[in-house]
């Protein structure tokens, strides 16, 4: 996809999501008697500018477009006449400057749980069943006894009733303790128990990567067999240029056989920019041909590719499939709980990163944003509305981290003038704001640096 199309689903994602963080702040602010000045959604000079209301207020959009504001009179910005004094930020009491410092975030979180809500009302629940598919052999998913056709039932103790659940999961306990007590039924019916331990505290921050958990435990999920069949070839692309049509069945690459159509997307990923020969059949008849792999960027790696689909498949058969019907409060329950369960365990990940405990590389920049919005944008509307929801209420725990530049970091000033009676000095504010300036550009340079080394793979 295009840096284009990366780029305006991007804007579209973060504008959204900024949008409903400042608007909490707006309007509680509002409600609670305090004076707006200015309504902005991004930095720096106006691209469009409207000036509304008795209070003369000014809505903003702005050309930078990675974040926004409400600027509120204060007295620490400038002169306030007299007769607004009380409407001033700093005469508000403590209490209701806490409130719409929450607000933003609370707004952050409120949207997530309202679209989960809609999504789950109007599609249900759908959870593939958590049976485990191929267990490298050496591997601690192999020490600990884990066979092809089990399904995880519980993790610690807790039960599992998906995919997903077993990945935050076993995420959870290899950053932890790093040890992983499951409850598995065998293929034949049997409950046994399983243990996952990785004693190396560094193997475990390894796990902790992306894309590293179940590699680094050496088992998948089972997925449903792919024949080694083209599905669509697309026009022009490296294979339609060396003569392949949809339907032929592919026997071997570079003379490694191959079975599935999963093997052929690992072997071509693996010689970007490479000629790699191709045996197939056609019609009974067997073919072979050299063709020249391109190399294409897909999730900050150079993989190879050739432009072909999969053949259709039938998906994961009805027994792998769970689906739920839910009412609306229902799904309003379960989606707060959802919502809820997410951000404690962002909360506690991020804890585990200032630990050591959880790789940085975790943390992503705008350009790694912008390839998840146009990547799930491409997929569908639900897949963006998911996308949407974590950020959501990533950017809604974020900013209630204790950082003096952040919500969370000015209700602390708030609460302590609240407690002792007056406002924090001068000095200490500005040593705070300093300090919280220092650490957000520690967490964006670390995250700048983990998208431009994702880019170069």
């Amino acid at each position: 996809m295009s840096v284009v199309w990366y780029a305006l689903w991007f804007v579209i994602a973060v504008g959204l999501l900024v949008t409903v963080h400042e608007f909490g702040h707006f309007w509680v602010a509002r409600r609670l008697g305090f004076k707006v000045l200015r309504f902005s959604v991004g930095f720096g000079r106006p691209l469009l500018k409207r000036v509304a209301g008795v209070d003369r207020i000014e809505y903003v959009v702005a050309a930078i477009p990675l974040g926004g504001y409400v600027k509120l009179l204060d007295e620490r910005e400038g002169p306030v006449e007299p007769h607004e004094l009380a409407r001033s930020f700093t005469r508000r009491p403590p209490w209701q400057r806490i409130v719409v410092l929450l607000a933003g975030p609370a707004f952050n979180i409120l949207f997530a749980v309202l679209v989960l809500w809609g999504m789950l009302w109007v599609n249900g629940v759908t959870e593939v069943r958590p049976v485990v598919g191929d267990v490298t052999a050496g591997s601690v998913a192999a020490a600990a006894g884990l066979r092809s056709g089990d399904e995880i039932r519980t993790i610690n103790d807790v039960a599992v009733s998906g995919q997903r659940d077993v990945v935050f999961g076993l995420l959870d306990a290899m950053s932890s303790r790093g040890e992983a007590a499951l409850s598995v039924r065998g293929s034949g019916g049997e409950l046994r128990s399983a243990k996952l331990a990785v004693p190396d505290a560094e193997q475990r921050r390894r796990l902790t990567e992306p894309a590293e958990l179940f590699r680094g435990l050496g088992f998948q999920f089972w997925t449903p067999p792919l024949p080694a069949v083209l599905g669509q070839v697309m026009p022009d692309g490296p294979a339609a240029r060396a003569g392949l049509l949809a339907g032929d069945d592919i026997v071997a690459i570079d003379g490694q056989a191959v079975h599935d159509f999963r093997e052929i997307v690992a072997l071509i990923s693996a010689h970007p920019g490479e000629r790699v020969t191709i045996d197939y059949r056609r019609g009974g008849s067997a073919h072979r041909v050299q063709l020249q792999v391109l190399s294409e960027q897909v999730a900050g790696k150079r993989v190879g590719r050739i432009h072909v689909t999969q053949p259709p498949g039938k998906g994961y058969p009805e027994s792998m499939l769970q689906h739920t019907e839910l009412g609306a409060a229902v799904a309003l329950v379960r989606a707060g709980g959802e919502a809820w369960t997410m951000t404690l365990l962002q909360a506690r990940l991020f804890w585990r990163m200032v630990l050591g405990r959880v790789s940085l590389k975790n943390l992503s920049g705008p350009l790694s944003i912008a390839e998840f919005a146009g990547d799930s944008a491409e997929a569908g509307v639900a897949a963006f509305l998911g996308f949407l929801v974590l950020i959501s209420l990533s950017l809604g725990f974020l900013n209630l981290l204790p950082i003096p530049i952040l919500d969370g970091g000015q209700i602390v000033f708030q609460l302590v003038e609240w407690l002792k009676g007056s406002p924090l000095s001068e000095r200490a504010q500005a040593l705070g704001q300093q300090v919280g300036i220092a650490l957000l550009i520690v967490l964006m340079g670390v995250a700048l640096y983990n998208d431009i080394a994702r880019q170069f793979g």
